[in-house]
């Protein structure tokens, strides 16, 4: 999320805030006014995490909405009657309020106690939040040369290009108010990675000067800002990404009846790179639920994208791209064997670019990664590749625990470090 703070202490924001749910359509209205927002605070998405039940909680000073939740609730895999009705409580990148600083800001405190006492009323053992808000950023330029050069054990070693100065009261204030600190870890979480991949753009750039002078592209005829997007990636990716355009291949948006075709594909990479993919009914719900918002549903302006990338008849590329104010997020990818000169993949992510400045994003999501700088890491590759498609490293707050039945979060603790 953009570098601000997300729990700003103002006058207003020491009102205490009363919970309570809240219907999707004022839920998305909410967060059509706050487009720092993630798409997984949509109100649509418990329709894609059909094993999960959905909640979308407001917090209000009195008849205001001042912040917003959506909260999946998911009960204890264990048959013991007394754990019946029992659930974890998650909140990824939530909850969403005013971070300006302005009138309408509210402090941590005053979101975070109604969320425990109403998720308590609710069943939850266990309340997880993956707080929104950058603590630390860094050049991935610089990541990618202490990769290669193996001298530190991780980014956190490296010195970062911005730091957010409210980032250790807002952790003293989680804890002091009993919420677990996430550990440390160089693999993927269960849950959101604390570690992610995201690429600035300036859409601003493109923008007219006030005589109304146009933008001139340059000699690839690319804007002023796709050009600042590709002279972010290094030589080999920028020179492939460029190649894609003059390879034969033709760039299309998909629609439903494009899944099947998508999920072949999709899962010829799954056992190609030895991952256990999602099956095909997640994506339809997936690409239906989050094109779904209507007139009374204003969803935050949100849609899901099916981009192919086809050589002739033939299918070598193809990804899911979500878009929710501000953000665009590629979230899923497949590529085939075949033709890989042609750089297909590089076509499909220079489309995504291309469709987030023009929607006006300034940021680019490719998703989590691994803080470990150790060359020989299995995941050390997945570094490499984002870092040289332009992203920076950006550490979030990470995902806090507040164990409102401790020996049930104990347990379930236990169960899921033991699943692995």
């Amino acid at each position: 999320m953009p570098d601000q703070d997300p729990t700003p202490r103002t006058a207003a924001s020491s009102r205490p805030l009363t919970a309570r749910r809240i219907t999707r359509a004022e839920h998305g209205r909410f967060l059509a006014e706050h487009p720092e927002a993630s798409f997984l605070q949509n109100p649509q998405w418990p329709g894609v995490k059909i094993d999960w039940r959905g909640d979308s909680v407001g917090f209000y000073d009195g008849e205001t909405l001042r912040a917003t939740a959506l909260v999946l609730f998911r009960r204890l895999p264990i048959p013991v009657p007394v754990l019946k009705n029992r659930s974890l409580a998650y909140i990824a990148e939530g909850p969403v309020f005013d971070r300006t600083g302005g009138d309408s800001s509210v402090q941590l405190e005053s979101v975070l106690a109604p969320l425990v006492q109403y998720l308590k009323s609710r069943g939850a053992f266990l309340v997880r939040i993956g707080l929104p808000g950058v603590v630390n950023r860094w050049d991935g330029a610089e990541v990618r040369r202490a990769l290669a050069a193996g001298e530190h054990r991780s980014v956190t070693q490296l010195e970062p290009i911005h730091t957010a100065p409210e980032a250790e009261d807002v952790r003293a204030r989680l804890t002091a108010l009993g919420w677990r600190a996430p550990a440390e870890s160089e693999d993927f979480e269960a849950g959101q990675p604390q570690f992610q991949a995201r690429i600035p753009l300036q859409p601003e750039l493109d923008v007219p000067g006030p005589d109304g002078t146009p933008v001139e592209p340059n000699k690839n005829g690319e804007s002023p800002a796709l050009e600042a997007a590709l002279n972010r990636m290094d030589s080999t990716s920028r020179r492939q990404t460029r190649k894609s355009t003059r390879s034969e291949l033709t760039v299309t948006v998909g629609t439903a009846e494009d899944l099947p075709a998508w999920q072949s594909l999709y899962e010829e990479t799954a056992s190609r790179d030895g991952f256990t993919g999602r099956p095909l009914s997640y994506f339809q719900r997936m690409f239906s639920e989050l094109n779904a918002g209507g007139p009374e549903e204003t969803a935050a302006d949100t849609e899901c994208t099916l981009y192919l990338a086809h050589h002739g008849d033939q299918l070598l590329a193809a990804a899911i791209y979500v878009r929710q104010a501000q953000f665009g997020w590629y979230v899923y990818g497949a590529s085939s064997s075949e033709e890989r000169k042609r750089y297909a993949p590089r076509a499909l992510q220079l489309r995504q670019i291309q469709d987030s400045l023009a929607a006006g994003c300034t940021w680019f999501d490719l998703g989590g990664m691994s803080p470990s700088l150790d060359p020989e890491y299995e995941l050390a590759g997945l570094t490499r590749f984002k870092t040289t498609m332009g992203a920076d490293v950006i550490q979030t707050y990470g995902e806090w625990d507040y164990p409102v039945n401790r020996p049930l979060a104990a347990a379930f603790n236990l169960y899921m470090a033991r699943r692995g």
